[in-house]
């Protein structure tokens, strides 16, 4: 059998960003695949622009990932108690492209954050958008990152065991997903 695709999708453009890191941390915890990272450096959503010139090819990228994957994990950051613009725009751009790409497609949703509730509030967020778009969503404990600048060690890894041990069980249900 080949090796999985698990695609990581950052709602943080930020290299360093914490979301970043613990997608990095949730592809160690799901074991052999090939990973592939989502660019969602995308135009703003724009319906004139759609009309004029089509979906633009960097959202047709992103949907072909998507669609190509067999598991999908979500670093949603939260940003003034909301999901980031940068995923809403990206969710909404796929959601344009014919093919519901989400569709079924078993997904789950994690959050760093530097307050103090790890993102829950832009984590229920995704996963509302989530559902209009038929993903898959692998139930769980949530993975929601508190106080992430003190989270993770200097090579990027959770310093926390019960965030580890939570990180590597919804890991392991994503995977399950896939037999």
């Amino acid at each position: 059998m080949t090796k999985p695709v698990l695609l990581l999708i950052s709602g943080s453009l930020r290299k360093g960003s914490y979301n970043r890191m613990l997608l990095s941390e949730a592809a160690r915890a799901f074991g052999e695949a090939e990973v592939v990272e989502a660019d969602l450096s995308l135009p703003l959503y724009d319906g004139d622009l759609e009309e004029a010139e089509g979906v633009p090819q960097m959202v047709q990228t992103l949907a072909a990932q998507i669609k190509g994957a067999d598991a999908i994990v979500i670093g949603a950051p939260e940003y003034n108690k909301g999901i980031t613009g940068v995923l809403k725009n990206a969710l909404d751009w796929v959601s344009r492209v014919p093919g519901s790409a989400f569709r079924d497609k078993p997904t789950v949703v994690v959050s760093a954050s530097a307050g103090r509730t790890g993102g829950e509030t832009a984590q229920f967020m995704t996963l509302s958008c989530l559902t209009q778009l038929q993903a898959r969503l692998v139930p769980g404990t949530a993975v929601l990152i508190a106080g992430a600048m003190n989270a993770f060690d200097e090579g990027g890894r959770l310093k926390d065991e019960t965030s580890q041990r939570l990180l590597i069980e919804r890991m392991a249900r994503l995977r399950a997903e896939l037999a």
